[in-house]
């Protein structure tokens, strides 16, 4: 038996950035069939927070075999060959949606195509060779099918005011803990490889929309609630998920790794990524793409398997604003099933509407003096201001989120048996987390290699119901009283922030967070600018990051991709 110590050297708020987190004095991994004994301070994420580990024990999956992988699709793919290939990357490449859209009704390109495109690109390009990824772990094996069926009824349906900016026929993927028919969902876990499902409500938001599924994305296991000391983007399913701006050197973050990379990498037309704390702004900036985390219930958690059912939501990862809001009005809207979903009080289409009007003149944006060192952030700054923008620099409040990792604890011992029993496969024979991690001894060196000290820590947790919902409402409370205190004193719109450096309290205030790319460190690091405001300001959020976008233009795509 061993025993990891994790030694503290410093207490942490969640929100601050990477450079800054607890450093580990001991990083060895536990492997053995009992929990670790360990020194933890209340205030510590640093287990769940992006971690720029490359000392990688695992990287290519033990469990996918790309001979099966690509079966039900190589008869398909026959007829695509590397010319034509090549014939279509000046229509698909780094385009986004409208531009697509209306590629397709000039003729030059067709559903079909646009889905064969990217499967070629994915089978060329994610496994197995020096350029892969890991950021794909299965494919829809009726994806072309589908797209044919799209192409079909183009051609009988009169087209609808605003078609070009809707998911229509647009090959999207899924994190890997969204259930989806056709295909397992296993949350990067070798105990859910047979979690075969119906479809969650995005899922078939996404569908009754014309959306084609285009397969599944790497995540890192369990969404990053599960190993603890591990790198971000690994699964045992999956395997390590690598960034395409720099391979084995670059964190991809976590935990919608696969998500982010495979947007950066073209291999989608947009995917869903989900986040309890950070796990769709940290990789979408980490692999300089879109990110937008939104308000909770604005989007529902149904058939995804959850962390909390307090914090989590599901939200899109595109290659510009503009997909983003379109993605977001595909997959937004009232489930009843979902405690937290939110009464949807307006029409569709909404948040891609007057995008292209939008302005910034005279909004106000707090900035924090922290982050003045981070010369990117300095000129994302001056650009807003070039547009009109008021910048009134601040000082981050001193507040602690106590028991931020209880608040997850307590939430997945129960939310994860509710998924098992309502959305799981009714075959599977785990009713409890206990059953999880017995299963996981069984083979722990290939299913759990680095350990599952999280998940011992959720077994080992307890509470009334009376300390857990004041345990939650002193987080919420700090969490709002982090961005509504300066708001309201210095009359903002929003906050600016960093990748997800303020993620844990736009986490529990519930509040929706954005990220768009703003440069490169000298290291070549993507960096994302991130606007915070408060709840149901979507529409607000995609306004500022558009007027941002286009007066920065600074995304570029990785190079060895195109």
């Amino acid at each position: 038996m061993r025993y990891i110590i994790l030694c503290c050297l410093m207490c942490i708020t969640f929100g601050c950035k990477n450079s800054e987190e607890k450093k580990e004095t001991n990083t060895s991994v536990e492997t053995s069939d009992e929990a670790p004994q360990e020194i933890k301070d209340e205030n510590d994420i640093s287990d769940i927070s992006t971690k720029d580990i490359t000392d990688f024990k695992v990287l290519d999956s033990k469990y996918i075999n790309q001979t099966e992988l690509w079966n039900s699709i190589n008869d398909d793919l026959k007829d695509f060959t590397e010319e034509t290939y090549n014939s279509l990357k000046s229509v698909i490449l780094d385009q986004d949606i409208p531009t697509l859209q209306k590629n397709i009704q000039d003729r030059k390109l067709s559903y079909e195509l646009l889905t064969k495109f990217y499967l070629y690109r994915i089978r060329k390009f994610d496994r197995e060779n020096e350029l892969s990824l890991n950021s794909v772990i299965s494919i829809n094996p009726n994806a072309i099918e589908e797209a044919r069926a799209k192409d079909a009824k183009l051609t009988t349906m009169e087209l609808y005011a605003d078609f070009n900016y809707s998911v229509f026929g647009m090959p999207i993927l899924l994190k890997d803990n969204i259930n989806a028919s056709g295909m397992p969902t296993t949350a990067g876990a070798v105990a859910l490889k047979d979690n075969t499902t119906n479809d969650a409500f995005i899922v078939s938001q996404l569908k009754a929309n014309d959306a084609i599924i285009l397969g599944k994305a790497n995540l890192s296991e369990w969404a990053y609630f599960f190993c603890g000391d591990c790198p971000s983007g690994y699964s045992a399913i999956g395997g390590q998920t690598l960034n395409p701006y720099g391979r084995k050197i670059m964190d991809t973050g976590g935990s919608s790794a696969g998500s982010g990379v495979a947007v950066a990498a073209n291999f989608c037309a947009a995917a869903i990524g989900s986040e309890t704390s950070g796990s769709i702004l940290s990789p979408a900036s980490q692999n300089s793409t879109v990110g937008l985390k939104p308000t909770i219930g604005l989007v529902s958690r149904a058939g995804i398997i959850p962390i909390s059912s307090t914090l989590d939501t599901a939200g899109p990862i595109t290659k510009n604003v503009m997909d983003n809001a379109i993605v977001l009005d595909a997959i937004f809207g009232e489930d009843i099933s979902d405690s937290k979903s939110l009464q949807v009080l307006w029409s569709k289409p909404f948040y891609f509407k007057g995008l292209e009007e939008a302005s910034v003149q005279g909004k106000r944006f707090g900035a924090f003096n922290t982050l003045m060192s981070d010369s990117l952030y300095n000129k994302a700054i001056k650009t807003l201001r070039a547009q009109g923008a008021v910048i009134v620099e601040l000082e981050p409040q001193d507040i602690k989120l106590p028991n931020f990792v209880r608040l997850l604890n307590l939430d997945m011992k129960t939310d994860l048996v509710n998924y098992l029993k309502d959305y799981g496969n009714p075959y599977l024979e785990y009713t409890s987390l206990e059953d999880i991690i017995a299963f996981n001894r069984t083979d722990s060196l290939n299913i759990m290699p680095y350990g599952q000290k999280l998940f011992y820590g959720v077994s080992e947790d307890s509470s009334t119901t009376i300390e857990f919902e004041a345990l939650k409402s002193v987080l919420k409370t700090n969490g709002k009283r982090f961005f509504d205190e300066p708001m309201s004193a210095q009359n903002l719109d929003g906050i600016l922030s960093i990748n997800n450096y303020h993620a844990g309290f736009a986490a529990v205030a519930e509040y929706p967070a954005l990220t768009v790319p703003m440069g490169y460190t000298e290291t070549g690091a993507p960096r994302g600018l991130t606007f915070i405001s408060s709840r149901l300001r979507e529409k607000q959020l995609l306004e500022w990051a558009y007027v941002y976008e286009q007066a920065s233009r600074m995304r570029v795509a990785p190079k060895n991709y195109n």
